[in-house]
């Protein structure tokens, strides 16, 4: 049965990948780069984000182009509001459009903020054991912070008053 070598082993294992055996010809350092890239871990977790967050967006798209924008539509009055726009100088200026992407943007902060980043804070809120900060004070012998409250200084025992 074969032992698992552990992170360096992989490490090297990707660096063999795109480097050949050691010592080999080496013909420029195009892949070194990507391949402390890829060493690095986080690589997957990037991707992982990346992808469910297109899929996300994909969602959020489906909803404002099928259920928002027909809504709108029907209370401004035109059947497809995507299409409202107006024409100067014979451009043409797609404000549903822009809109549409607004609804977009904005459902897609919402949801991030709310979903994410407001559960995380609030967990590490949660689980962060950090005492509070005493107030501190200059000891007037040796110039070394010590507390608000103390009488005697813990690096040169002065006694303060």
């Amino acid at each position: 049965m074969r032992k698992h070598r552990g992170a360096e082993a992989t490490k090297q294992g990707v660096e063999r990948f795109f480097h050949g055996a050691p010592g080999a010809n080496k013909g420029g350092h195009t892949l070194k780069g990507f391949s402390a890239f890829l060493a690095r871990g986080n690589v997957i977790d990037l991707a992982v984000a990346v992808v469910v967050g297109a899929a996300f967006t994909a969602v959020v798209n489906s909803l404002v182009k099928d259920l928002i924008t027909p809504l709108v539509a029907a209370l401004v009055g035109k059947p497809d509001f995507s299409k409202l726009g107006f024409t100067l100088n014979h451009s043409h200026f797609a404000v549903g459009d822009f809109v549409n992407a607004l609804i977009t943007f904005l459902l897609d902060a919402l949801v991030i903020y709310y979903f994410i980043v407001v559960p995380l804070r609030l967990a590490a809120e949660r689980f962060d054991r950090s005492e509070p900060v005493l107030a501190q004070k200059t000891c007037p012998e040796c110039m070394s912070e010590i507390p608000q409250d103390a009488r005697r200084c813990k690096f040169c025992t002065a006694v303060l008053r």
